[in-house]
């Protein structure tokens, strides 16, 4: 019977059979097959004995129910080899569907094409039911072109009023990142009232995904101006994310009364969508009576307020939440433990994160990118290199260089590496991970995390030459709001007021200003410290928005250049505009206080620090009064301050106090300040350099050559001065005696004309500031060589008369140079701006704009 079975052909041949005999283990029966019968099959065996028995029987007319057979028993390419041998009919295309339906479900979405572009080469018509998958799955993957070319077949078939293909034509787009397509298709529908509460759900989601909030919140509002539209939960679920993402909290609670006027609050997706919004809105009071309020909840009902008040800095109500959470047996997924481990490195707390990520990994959780992203910040946050290369090895194996791995969690962990050992000051390595990535696999975050590497620890030269390499050669990456701060605050650095100003350009024309308040701030510390405060001050006037950064940096600005007036009467608008004073603004006041030789201000103001303003004075706080009150001479004053201080002195205090005593020749005094320094072993070379100083000044040579030993026997060495000078071709640096620039005969000769025609009007050199143990001869050669001296040479040489010099200095300028250039300004038409280690200094006409207090 067997052997006449695989002789047997059938009577249609569409059915031929497409398995072998081994299949069969007994011989077929002849009981009739009906359409129940075959519903009943519950195994791929029994599916295939009934399948071999229609095509024995020659059942022709079961063809279809066999492909449900084999669908209902999750064989899909048994199914998809009967159904290709099947004529083409509206009612099977059903079963086209049911396939394609599986595949976007499972997340095949290849397959799901796949299938498409068969049963168009079959001669099988799509129908309405077919595309919005198509289209899903186009979306999802994202492929513009494919879902471009199937809404062209749509067109084509005539499907283009039917509503439920057209709103999976909008999400598809949206889904692509194609807006404008999205709101062009989603426009037509509505032009020909055929829109419906789903249209505007994915034309509002299309703006969420895009990163456009006040968009989706403007689409939002139309729809609910509509009184034919009634929002439904995914409406609600769509739009609290954009509240969120804008900060609008009064928006988000007209939506939660709607949610509970109408009922969708029960909805477990709205409770926590309200649940989420109020917590990124930092209104965690409101977050948490909503989540105590929810009926059903789930671990994301969790993870939101969790998440909510790690990143408001309130750990201890995280952690008990995140107790209670362990109490309840509720299982800890790995949101829960990334939002925890987020929450501490986002505040700086690294051992707190490493220590949730040991007690993470002792439950089994298996963290995902987010997580080592997070524990990369914390690492970073606590400069903690040991624990962030054994982090960097773990994303190795678990994420990194693994095929089936997802390219975007690559390219996060990777970024991550980058800011981690950029933070831990190792930007050789962090340098050698960026240039090892190809071109096309960075994106703007790459850039960013390594420009600002870059201009926080110290090279802001190469945070500077990347930046401009990202404008120049990857026209496809655009620069964002955090890579114009980092590389403004890079110009800041070197005082590159050039190059800032193009930035400030920059950010004019793409309006960055106008929507983020940081990158304002940061044009006011960029252009205070690189001389141009006036610019800072126009800069502040025409923000739209100001916070306690914005003043105390214009603040901090004004006391850079010894304008302490200033600074008081912005303090006073900062009061009026009902900002409150914290300890970071007490020190920019005494500070300019203190360069601006406003002693009795100073005083009066931090002897009012813990009485009128409930700020307790700290060690900063001190220091700035010792350095005010050694400015002044009254260092006896500055000594009981000390005395009666009620914490420790820190170095800061000591050196503010031997600095004064370098100033003031108080040998007895900074002797003892330099002691107390050692104690602490506070081993600086600016420290040694200040108690030579006070030696050298004495004349007590012996002594300047006992420091010089200390330093050279502790391995310490003194800081080459350096100064530079911007200018149309780039940056002149210049070092004490310096020769190396290919105009140095001219530069020599410059500053020979001007020492002889200054000398000429009553300067003087000051020998002290020599500190050699020569003759006054070869003490005047040395002044003459000074850095500062041969940048303003320079800058006269390539300057158009009229326009400002703009010097930076590392280290505190020379006594004798401030004298030279006080006297050269009477004599050369440029004003000169001086920027050292402490303060800028404006020479024009014979005045400095320090008036002796630097």
């Amino acid at each position: 019977m067997l052997l006449s079975l695989v002789h047997l052909k059938p009577k249609h041949p569409l059915l031929l059979n497409p398995f072998t005999t081994n299949f069969f283990s007994t011989t077929p029966t002849t009981i009739p097959l009906t359409s129940t019968l075959l519903k009943q099959c519950k195994s791929l065996i029994d599916a295939k004995r009934i399948h071999q028995q229609i095509l024995v029987q020659g059942l022709v007319h079961l063809a279809t129910h066999v492909v449900g057979m084999y669908v209902a028993c999750d064989s899909p390419s048994f199914a998809l080899t009967v159904l290709e041998r099947l004529p083409p009919s509206l009612p099977t295309v059903f079963w086209w569907n049911a396939l394609i339906r599986r595949a976007v479900r499972l997340g095949f979405l290849d397959d799901v094409l796949s299938l498409y572009r068969r049963m168009q080469r079959l001669g099988w018509r799509p129908d309405h039911y077919t595309f919005p998958f198509v289209l899903k799955a186009c979306g999802e993957l994202p492929s513009f072109r494919r879902g471009a070319s199937v809404h062209a077949v749509v067109c084509a078939d005539g499907f283009e009023s039917n509503v439920f293909v057209c709103n999976a034509v909008v999400a598809m787009y949206g889904r692509c990142g194609a807006l404008d397509d999205a709101r062009q298709m989603f426009e037509e529908l509505s032009e020909r009232g055929i829109g419906d509460a789903v249209s505007w759900n994915s034309i509002v989601a299309a703006y969420v995904q895009s990163g456009d909030s006040r968009m989706a919140l403007e689409m939002f509002e139309r729809m609910t101006n509509d009184v034919r539209l009634h929002p439904d939960a995914v409406s609600l679920v769509n739009v609290l994310p954009a509240c969120a993402s804008v900060g609008a909290s009064w928006r988000g609670k007209q939506v939660h009364g709607y949610a509970v006027r109408s009922g969708l609050f029960e909805d477990v997706f709205v409770g926590n969508a309200v649940v989420d919004m109020y917590a990124k809105c930092g209104m965690m009071e409101e977050a948490n009576k909503v989540f105590e309020q929810m009926k059903v909840k789930d671990v994301v009902s969790w993870n939101a307020v969790v998440t909510g008040y790690s990143q408001i800095g309130r750990y201890g109500d995280a952690l008990s939440l995140f107790e209670k959470m362990r109490a309840a047996k509720i299982e800890l997924n790995v949101v829960t433990w990334s939002a925890v481990i987020a929450g501490y490195a986002q505040r700086g707390c690294g051992y707190e994160a490493l220590d949730v990520f040991r007690q993470m990994q002792l439950t089994g959780s298996d963290p995902n990118a987010v997580t080592l992203v997070s524990l990369l910040s914390g690492c970073a946050s606590i400069v903690a290199l040991p624990q962030g290369k054994e982090t960097h090895c773990y994303a190795i194996k678990c994420i990194l260089n693994i095929d089936e791995n997802d390219a975007g969690d690559e390219l996060m962990v990777i970024n991550g590496l980058i800011d981690m050992y950029s933070k831990c000051k190792r930007a050789k390595i962090a340098r050698t991970m960026f240039d090892a990535m190809a071109p096309k696999d960075r994106n703007v975050v790459t850039w960013t995390v390594m420009i600002g590497g870059y201009a926080q620890h110290g090279e802001a030269n190469d945070a500077l030459e990347l930046f401009s390499r990202m404008l120049q050669q990857d026209n496809s990456i655009l620069p964002n709001a955090f890579t114009i701060s980092c590389a403004l605050m890079a110009c800041a650095r070197l005082g590159a007021l050039r190059f800032g100003r193009q930035i400030h350009a920059y950010v004019l024309r793409n309006r960055f200003e106008s929507v983020v308040l940081f990158v304002a701030n940061c044009l006011i510390d960029m252009y205070s410290k690189s001389g141009d405060i006036d610019a800072a001050r126009i800069v502040f006037d025409n923000m739209y928005q100001r916070n306690s950064v914005s003043w105390t940096s214009l603040m901090t600005g004004y006391g850079m250049h010894g304008r302490g007036e200033e600074v008081l009467q912005i303090f006073d608008g900062m009061r009026r505009a009902g900002l409150v004073a914290d300890d970071v603004t007490f020190v920019v006041v005494l500070y300019a206080c203190s360069h601006s030789g406003m002693v009795d201000q100073g005083i009066e103001y931090f002897n009012g620090m813990r009485k009128e303003f409930g700020v307790v004075p700290g060690v900063e706080h001190y220091a700035c009064m010792v350095d005010l009150l050694g400015r002044a001479g009254r260092l006896d004053e500055a000594m009981k301050l000390i005395k009666g201080m009620p914490m420790e002195p820190s170095p800061i205090v000591w050196v503010a106090l031997l600095s004064a005593c370098r100033l003031h020749a108080n040998v007895e005094l900074g002797e003892y300040a330099a002691n107390q320094l050692l104690e602490l072993e506070l081993e600086n070379d600016g420290s040694y350099t200040l108690l030579s100083n006070i030696y050298a000044n004495a004349r007590r040579w012996k002594d300047v050559a006992r420091i010089r030993y200390l330093m050279k026997h502790t391995g310490i060495k003194k800081r080459p001065g350096c100064s530079w000078v911007q200018g149309k071709k780039g940056t002149a640096t210049f070092f004490v005696g310096d020769r190396s620039h290919p105009q140095s005969q001219q530069i020599y000769e410059i500053l020979a004309d001007l020492i002889q025609r200054i000398k000429a009007i009553g300067y003087v050199p000051e020998m002290s500031f020599a500190l050699h143990d020569v003759d006054d001869e070869e003490k005047g050669d040395l002044l003459f060589e000074h850095s500062e001296k041969l940048a303003l040479a320079y800058a006269i040489l390539t300057s158009a008369p009229g326009l400002p010099i703009r010097i930076t200095k590392n280290l505190r300028v020379c006594g004798d140079c401030h004298s030279a250039i006080t006297y050269i300004s009477m004599i050369i038409e440029n004003e000169i701006i001086l920027r050292d280690s402490s303060r800028f200094h404006h020479f024009k006409n014979g005045s400095c704009s320090c008036k002796g207090y630097w």
